[in-house]
């Protein structure tokens, strides 16, 4: 059970504690973004071995029946930890978000508004420092959300890969249009990194929900010994 609360529930829920809870909330972020690429190396690992078994299945010299009976476990298995991936990755982006928010909503009094404040470079005046600011400078840009792209773009890449190990005839009469859209994912996914992977720079107001636990309480009936029982 959950309910919602309000600042002034959350700001008495920590009444006292407020020190504390902030050390806890930024040690718990720093756990949380450690655990996020300990996690990506673990998928990626998975699924580099599914795109090797892959390739060598399909550069080898077996039949097509063979070919077919081996490439479709293949690509279902890719398929499966790419969505995976694409899945945890958003489930970290969310622990990784609460604890920034509580860092966010603890932090003025103790070390004041540190998270808080983002310091950019200012904008370049001339042509050259733009264009040096462009390739070589640094941008606001969310490396879970571009992390989230890349798990998205793979994904489609292995429906491919599947719809091909399906219907090896289909993907040879319409190789082109195949690369076609291999092309148009991998420049919509690029084009995404700028667009989507945009770090939020607005106003954050998080919706706050407290979660209720409880011990289940124990029935009667239940503590009594079953009949017919030797002990």
């Amino acid at each position: 059970m959950t309910k919602k609360i309000n600042q002034e529930q959350y700001d008495a829920a920590f009444a006292g504690k407020r020190d504390e809870a902030l050390e806890h909330a930024m040690e718990i972020r720093k756990f949380e973004i450690d655990l996020y690429w300990k996690r990506a190396a673990y998928f990626w690992t998975f699924i580099g071995a599914s795109f090797a078994g892959y390739g060598a299945l399909e550069a080898s010299s077996a039949s097509e029946s063979v070919k077919t009976e081996l490439s479709v476990p293949l690509a279902c298995l890719g398929l499966v930890f790419s969505f995976g991936w694409f899945c945890v990755n958003k489930g970290s982006k969310q622990w990784q978000e609460n604890w920034e928010n509580h860092v966010d909503l603890l932090e003025d009094q103790k070390i004041g508004p540190l998270y808080r404040v983002v310091l950019f470079r200012p904008k370049a005046s001339t042509l050259k420092g733009r264009v040096v600011q462009v390739l070589t400078g640094p941008a606001p840009l969310s490396v879970s959300r571009i992390n989230q792209l890349i798990s998205l773009y793979v994904t489609l890449i292995w429906a491919i890969l599947l719809i091909g190990a399906l219907f090896p005839k289909l993907t040879t009469e319409h190789q082109g249009l195949i690369h076609v859209a291999e092309i148009l994912f991998a420049l919509v996914t690029c084009a995404g990194y700028l667009g989507l992977g945009k770090t939020s720079l607005g106003v954050h107001r998080p919706v706050a929900l407290q979660r209720e636990t409880e011990i289940l309480p124990t029935s009667p009936s239940a503590t009594e010994k079953p009949s017919g029982t030797v002990r």
